[in-house]
């Protein structure tokens, strides 16, 4: 019987769906990031580009620092949304669903959230944009986000948490 070499069968397990779903989404996320910063000199960091939609609403001095730029960054929002949609429709088969409880989203939002304010940024534009650019910074929070997520991913396995 001949099975694969070792590092076949470990990618096989990190990997079961395949890895080339997860190089393809990379290399268009990166495409994209790049795009928006050869276009405009800014890091596409999508917790900033859902903050700058508030300057339509609010008139706050913190959202007004986006009105010059709203809109470009709405439409680059709406993308991201259409995107997924377009995807999930095409290669899914339909639109997507989750099987988590609506209260864990809203409770796993808020966090994120707070998380993006307290952190000055989200993990694309500091996990795409800042570790791409090597900022310190932004290599000492994708550090954080990687710790966290991993232990809280352990901590729900061990407890036997489900969706």
């Amino acid at each position: 019987m001949v099975t694969d070499p070792l590092p076949l069968q470990v990618a096989a397990e990190l990997f079961p769906n395949g890895i080339s779903r997860y190089a393809v989404g990379g290399l268009l996320v990166g495409l994209g990031a790049t795009v928006i910063y050869l276009g405009t000199g800014i890091s596409a960091g999508a917790s900033t580009f859902l903050e700058s939609t508030l300057s339509y609403v609010s008139g706050r001095s913190r959202f007004q620092q986006y009105v010059s730029s709203r809109d470009w960054r709405l439409v680059f929002t709406l993308g991201i949304i259409l995107g997924a949609g377009v995807y999930a429709v095409v290669y899914q088969g339909g639109v997507w669903t989750t099987d988590v409880q609506p209260w864990r989203l809203l409770v796993g939002g808020i966090f994120v959230g707070i998380g993006t304010r307290v952190g000055k940024g989200c993990t694309s534009g500091h996990g795409v944009c800042g570790v791409g650019s090597a900022s310190k910074t932004s290599i000492a929070g994708v550090i954080t986000f990687l710790l966290v997520a991993i232990l809280t991913a352990q901590l729900v396995a061990a407890l036997g948490v489900s969706p």
